[in-house]
C-alpha cells in the first residue's frame, strides 16, 4: 500500500529557511508526478509547486523565487525548499503524488495520493 510520509514542519521567523520532505514508502512503485499544497482554515487547498518525474517543476505565482522543488528519485523522496518564508505561507502543507502501484512487476494504473498534512508556521 503506498503512503505519503512527510516531515519538516514547524515553526520558523520570517525569512528563516526551512525544507519540507515527502517519501514514497510501502510498495514499489512509478511516480509521475508530485507535488505540494497548502491549506488555511476556511479556504480551499492551494497547489504551492508541483514536479514531473522528468523534473519539469511550476511554482503558485505567490512563492515564484522563495520556494523550490526538488525530488530524489532514488529514496521516491520530494523536497520543498522555503526560502525567505512569510507570515502568510503559514497553513498545513500537504504532499501530493500521482503514483503507480507496481504489482507483480507490472505498473497498475496511476491514482492520486495525499500525505496527512504537517503544519508550517511562519511567526513575523
Amino acid at each position: 500500500q503506498v503512503q505519503l510520509v512527510e516531515s519538516g514542519g514547524g515553526l520558523v521567523q520570517a525569512g528563516e529557511s526551512l525544507r519540507l520532505a515527502c517519501a514514497v514508502s510501502g510498495s514499489t512503485v512509478s511516480i509521475y508526478d508530485m507535488g505540494w499544497y497548502r491549506q488555511t482554515p476556511g479556504k480551499q487547498r492551494e497547489v504551492v509547486a508541483t514536479i514531473t518525474s522528468g523534473g519539469t517543476t511550476n511554482y503558485a505565482d505567490s512563492v515564484k523565487g522563495r520556494f523550490s522543488i526538488s525530488m530524489d528519485n532514488a529514496k521516491n523522496t520530494v523536497y520543498l525548499h522555503m526560502n525567505s518564508p512569510k507570515p502568510e505561507d503559514t497553513a498545513v502543507y500537504y504532499c501530493h503524488g500521482y503514483i503507480s502501484p507496481v504489482v507483480g512487476g507490472i505498473a497498475t494504473s496511476p491514482s492520486d495520493y495525499w500525505g496527512q498534512g504537517t503544519q508550517v508556521t511562519v511567526s513575523s
